[in-house]
């Protein structure tokens, strides 16, 4: 039935009755992207848009979700980026969530010649890699590397600002606890060292970029 002329709009929501909600910032300038959130599809858009320009990125970002079926991993622990396409786009999400949109990376990989880092990040030509020994650990330590790598694009440095554009993420504290404690037990030899295992070389260092 069409709406009365001067009633409210509808509140929006996914095919499955998920609330949507649109979050327009001034510092994203062409960028889209969307993400779960407190049960919430968020679509994250550039504050210029117009509110035609609005229907259709959240259409399509909308569909994009469905297809990635990101609600039910959500749920049940985010499904894993285990592809250079997926890791980049988790990046996305991850800096619209957490950074405001601002960190823009020109490429996003997992690599396997890390040898005493879990990531790295070059703001010279903003390309980030991640070892692929992270990608059996926790999908939450996961992001926070990503993260954490995600911010040297902001600030080289680890100095006060570097780290208060962490602050946003939970679990910035239990993650660097985590990846600490597992350098730890490898370095005693307390845990496999394979390679493809998921345990760093001796020495590895948790901030080290």
């Amino acid at each position: 039935m069409p709406r009365a002329a001067g009633q409210p709009a509808l509140p929006l929501t996914t095919d499955d009755g998920a609330p949507v909600v649109v979050r327009r910032s001034a510092r994203r300038r062409r960028t889209v992207a969307a993400f779960w959130e407190d049960g919430n599809a968020v679509v994250a858009i550039p504050a210029h848009f117009t509110k035609a320009q609005e229907s259709e990125w959240v259409r399509r970002m909308l569909d994009k979700l469905k297809r990635q079926g990101e609600r039910g991993a959500h749920g049940a622990g985010r499904r894993r980026p285990a592809s250079d396409t997926a890791l980049a786009a988790h990046a996305a999400e991850l800096s619209s969530k957490y950074l405001g949109g601002r960190s823009i990376p020109t490429s996003v990989r997992w690599v396997s010649n890390q040898k005493s880092r879990w990531g790295s990040a070059t703001p010279a030509d903003g390309t980030i890699r991640l070892s692929d020994k992270l990608q059996p650990m926790p999908q939450w330590v996961i992001d926070y590397v990503l993260l954490h790598e995600l911010a040297h694009l902001l600030v080289a440095g680890h100095n006060a600002a570097f780290w208060r554009l962490l602050e946003a993420y939970p679990e910035t504290q239990r993650a660097k606890a985590f990846l600490e404690g597992v350098a730890f037990a490898t370095s005693r030899g307390l845990g496999p060292d394979e390679e493809g295992a998921g345990a760093p070389a001796a020495g590895w260092d948790a901030d080290a970029d």
